[in-house]
């Protein structure tokens, strides 16, 4: 049976581990690492915390750890319960306990953690992310204020994610503020303030992208991708802002390396400070 694995926090019981009679010797630290190498071989981890034992029970520690596929949690499960594992006594590891009136909330994975997903199923090099525009909508040199006479800095971005051999692209949009309060405060600390807001918008664009992605396990082990598209004019002013300012339909395959800007981080460089206003619309 295919197995469907968003870019979301793993939250069902299935995906999670419980590691207990942990010994007290090592410290909290050692046995993170000792268990998440172990614990790796098995599939890709999103998250393992190593906590004391209760005040009432022996001195120890126990683990939580969670997978993003639950079918390689239960092969962790069968391959390590009642074995040492990570010391010379044998420790219990179970999956978590079910609760069928629990409806888990689904949170999205931030940007770093998408990227850390898609590596780990695709390949580093079997996906691509671009900045198809990256536009600010603020005018701060028009001093327009907002109803509460603040003024902000306003950042639209349109990102794309590819997978090539999937033939699949999923858009991703964002429109990011971040408020200014006095104008007065420097040159320096606006110029950070606008690159952070750039910075933010791309992330959020391109975790936009991704959760329109789910990928596909299959039961032979190989990789598919579904892509559900879903409304993407959220966060915009309007449905004919977006429409002006990006249709990413009309890109095809081969026009992908011809003049688009690579996808980067913004960080601030000193012969930046003096460009406080010479940010111009990407073409």
């Amino acid at each position: 049976m295919a197995e469907l694995i968003p870019f979301a926090v793993p939250a069902a019981s299935d995906k999670t581990l419980l590691v207990w009679d942990l010994n007290s010797g090592p410290t909290a630290e050692a046995l993170h690492r000792s268990l998440f190498t172990a614990l790796s071989r098995f599939g890709l981890l999103h998250s393992l915390r190593v906590l004391p034992n209760a005040a009432v029970a022996r001195p120890g520690f126990y683990a939580v750890v969670k997978f993003y596929s639950a079918r390689d949690a239960r092969r962790a499960q069968k391959a390590c319960d009642g074995r040492p594992l990570v010391q010379s006594a044998p420790v219990k590891v179970h999956l978590g306990s079910r609760h069928k009136a629990v409806r888990y909330q689904t949170l999205p994975l931030n940007s770093t953690r998408c990227q850390e997903l898609a590596n780990y199923y695709f390949g580093f090099n079997g996906w691509s992310k671009r900045i198809i525009k990256l536009r600010e909508l603020s005018d701060l040199e028009g001093r327009e204020a907002g109803p509460l006479g603040k003024q902000s800095l306003r950042f639209l971005c349109a990102v794309e994610v590819a997978l090539p051999s999937y033939e699949c692209r999923s858009p991703g949009f964002a429109v990011v503020e971040e408020p200014v309060e006095e104008l007065e405060e420097g040159l320096t600390a606006l110029v950070m303030k606008r690159k952070v807001a750039r910075k933010l918008a791309v992330q959020k664009a391109l975790l936009d992208a991704f959760q329109k992605l789910c990928i596909v396990v299959l039961e032979s082990g190989k990789i598919a991708v579904e892509y559900r598209p879903r409304e993407e004019t959220r966060g915009a002013r309007s449905e004919a802002e977006l429409q002006d300012f990006v249709q990413v339909g009309c890109f095809a395959w081969e026009q992908h390396s011809q003049g688009e800007e690579d996808f980067r981080d913004f960080n601030v460089e000193e012969e930046e400070l003096g460009l406080l206003e010479q940010d111009q619309p990407l073409t």
